[in-house]
C-alpha cells in the first residue's frame, strides 16, 4: 500500500486496504499467466468490498528458461523459500547462460474489479538482463540480479524513486490511476 501510495502522486484517487483482509478467505493464485491470477484476486476480493478493488499478479520471466520463474517467481525455489534462495536458484539455472540468453523481463498485470465484475485490466513490462552475481542493497526478490540497461545498473542498486519511475508495477499501477481518472491511456 506505501508503494501504491508513493506512485499514485497528487492523483484524487483514494487508495484504502480492504477492511478486515487477514480474515478473508485467500486466493490461491492456481492460473498458468499473470493476467488469470490478478483478474481472479481482484474479482474473489471485489466480492467483499464495496468500490473499486485493485490486484496485481507479476513475477519475472526469462525466456531462455521457457518463461520461468513466471507466475511461480515467489514459489520458484519451493515452500519456504526466501529471496536469497530464490535468487540462487536462478543463477545456478543460468550459470552456463551468456549473452542474449539472460535476457528477461519483468511483467505485471493489474486488475480494477467491482462486485464481482473485471472493469480493466492493465499490464506493463521492463526489460532487462540477468546479472551474473547479486549487486546492490536496495529493493526486494530478483532486483539483486535484474540488470536494467537504460540505468546501466541492477534494480537493487538504484533508488525508490528510479524504481517507482520505471518499474513494471509502477508502469502499470499509473495506467489504473489513469483509467480510472478517465484519462486517455
Amino acid at each position: 500500500m506505501r508503494e501504491y501510495r508513493v506512485l499514485a502522486g497528487e492523483s484524487p484517487i483514494e487508495l484504502a486496504l480492504l477492511p478486515s483482509f487477514s480474515e478473508l478467505p485467500p486466493f490461491e493464485e492456481p492460473a498458468p499467466t499473470f493476467a488469470e491470477n490478478s483478474a481472479g484476486k481482484a474479482l474473489h476480493y471485489s466480492r467483499f468490498a464495496t468500490g473499486t478493488v485493485l490486484a496485481d499478479d507479476s513475477g519475472l520471466v526469462v525466456p531462455a528458461l521457457g518463461g520461468a520463474p513466471g507466475v511461480f517467481s515467489a514459489r520458484y525455489a519451493g515452500p519456504g523459500a526466501n529471496d536469497s534462495d530464490r535468487v540462487q536458484k536462478l543463477l545456478n539455472e543460468m550459470s552456463a547462460l551468456s549473452g542474449d540468453d539472460r535476457k528477461s523481463r519483468f511483467v505485471c498485470v493489474t486488475t480494477l474489479a467491482q462486485d464481482g465484475r473485471a472493469i480493466a485490466v492493465l499490464s506493463d513490462s521492463i526489460e532487462g538482463f540477468i546479472a551474473k552475481a547479486p549487486r546492490g542493497s536496495e529493493g526486494f526478490g530478483y532486483d539483486p540480479v535484474f540488470f536494467f540497461p537504460q540505468l546501466g545498473r541492477t534494480y537493487a542498486e538504484i533508488t525508490r524513486e528510479e524504481k517507482n519511475q520505471y518499474s513494471h508495477r509502477g508502469r502499470a499501477f499509473r495506467k489504473a490511476i489513469a483509467y480510472l481518472e478517465g484519462r486517455v491511456l
